[in-house]
């Protein structure tokens, strides 16, 4: 199989299971997370159609971003997916657009001050931990709905992201356990899409975007809401 069957393929699950929740294919950008592939399959796969690329890792960005954007002919959108050690925000605005793991008040606001000067505003989504893994990064959320400290936790430093200058809040991100069931993920992202009604519900601003859902487990994601689904390995095989 190329790549460019590998994206039909992905684009055909996710037309399904948009069928089956009785929602819009084009709702959904599928994103091709390109990390520890070369910029030779990245360009493949502009040249099957595809626009957004995520990669998780500030140092092979470095190389493979400006390699792949002065080939390729179409434009790319660059999505940072991977965490961000304090140290290395300050490579982030110039290679990607947007953002998915901004975890924690603190890279918020150095990725604040680094947009100062900037003409338009970084997008950033801010990842959330709803499962209570220790293992996974995010804004602890797990137990949100239920519990008082919790919520109010979460609802001071989703405001307080959302007011710093030089950054649009464009929604959530999270990652599910690692299951052998897709199936059982799905907890996780209907609650993540229960937090973003309920926050957009009390705060006032809109969350357009749910990133959520990846190689093992995107169509589950497609039915619960998600806008961006992140796949990797369906697209580009097994990490090289």
């Amino acid at each position: 199989m190329t790549i460019a069957d590998n994206i039909q393929r992905v684009q055909e699950t996710i037309a399904a299971a948009c069928d089956r929740a009785g929602r819009d294919p084009s709702a959904v950008t599928l994103l091709a997370v390109s990390k520890t592939h070369p910029a030779e399959m990245v360009l493949q796969a502009v040249d099957a159609g595809l626009q957004h690329f995520g990669e998780n890792r500030v140092e092979e960005a470095q190389d493979k971003i400006p390699a792949v954007n002065a080939r390729s002919s179409l434009p790319v959108t660059w999505h940072m997916v991977g965490h961000i050690q304090s140290r290395k925000a300050r490579d982030i605005p110039g290679l990607f657009q947007v953002v998915h793991s901004v975890d924690r008040l603190k890279l918020a606001t150095k990725l604040s001050q680094l947009m100062a000067d900037a003409d338009e505003p970084l997008d950033v989504l801010l990842e959330v931990n709803v499962s209570g893994e220790a293992s996974k990064s995010g804004l602890m959320a797990a137990g949100w709905s239920t519990d008082a400290d919790v919520r109010s936790a979460v609802w001071q430093e989703v405001e307080q992201i959302a007011g710093l200058p030089g950054l649009r809040v464009r929604g959530l991100m999270t990652m599910a356990p690692i299951v052998t069931d897709m199936e059982a993920t799905r907890p996780v992202f209907a609650n993540l899409a229960a937090l973003r009604a309920a926050l957009v519900d009390s705060l006032g601003f809109a969350l357009p975007d749910l990133s959520m859902g990846m190689t093992d487990d995107y169509p589950v994601a497609v039915e619960e809401g998600a806008t961006i689904v992140r796949v990797g390995r369906a697209i580009f095989g097994p990490r090289e």
